[in-house]
């Protein structure tokens, strides 16, 4: 299983100290989606002893910057994110086929509705279940994120939308191991089997990836072969 984190300065966590603890909790590799931080994905997988996958998420105050900035940054990096938290933001990224991933979707104003997740499983932009407010808010804001979280849960099973799973950890205190975010996830009504499911697609989803950046790749179905020199 895989999870995402954040890494300074967009965390409060050296990607070093993030990446190693995540190890040590039983993760098999570990998403860094990162904001002006450029971390040696190679050297700190080898240090862990775990996969680490290169991933950027784009924040950015309206769609029309979100636009350029995903421009701008598919062809650098295995997994894009764009986080959400609007209305308007949340929808750019679903109807968005470079979009790998939606983030935290119900955060601040935002909203989903069946729309938004029929066109997410349209174009195959996963959705991101965030256990993070669960984790660390307290009293009405708890509650309010269970709500969300439950609304999101039914959507995504009605449109049978991808989804990943994650904690959104600022820092390496934020993160939890992966009996944990299942017993958080059962709160909310999920299956277990669903929150394993959800951690594994992060892997699943940068292994398409890299195999769609590879040079024998060319569009889905057809792949490059060896030149059979015998051939006409």
């Amino acid at each position: 299983m895989y999870e995402a984190v954040h890494v300074a300065p967009d965390g409060e966590s050296p990607a070093v100290d993030v990446v190693e603890r995540a190890a040590r909790l039983g993760f098999e590799g570990v998403v860094v989606l990162a904001r002006d931080a450029t971390p040696d994905h190679d050297a700190l997988g080898d240090e862990a002893g775990v996969d680490v996958v290169d991933g950027v998420e784009i924040v950015a105050p309206d769609p029309e910057r979100a636009s350029g900035a995903v421009g701008g940054h598919r062809p650098e990096h295995t997994l894009l994110a764009v986080r959400g938290g609007t209305d308007r933001l949340n929808r750019f990224a679903v109807e968005n086929e470079r979009v790998d991933v939606l983030t935290r979707p119900m955060a601040d104003d935002g909203d989903v509705n069946h729309v938004l997740a029929n066109r997410a499983a349209a174009n195959g932009v996963r959705i991101e279940f965030d256990l993070g407010p669960v984790l660390r808010k307290t009293g009405g804001r708890r509650v309010q994120a269970l709500r969300g979280l439950r609304k999101l849960r039914e959507l995504v099973a009605d449109a049978g939308a991808p989804f990943v799973v994650s904690a959104s950890a600022p820092s390496r205190l934020g993160l939890r191991a992966p009996r944990e975010l299942v017993a958080v996830g059962e709160t909310v009504g999920f299956d277990p089997d669903a929150v394993r499911a959800g951690l594994r697609e992060w892997g699943e989803l940068a292994a398409r990836n890299r195999h769609r950046r590879s040079a024998s790749f060319v569009e889905p179905g057809v792949e490059r072969g060896p030149y059979d020199e015998g051939s006409s």
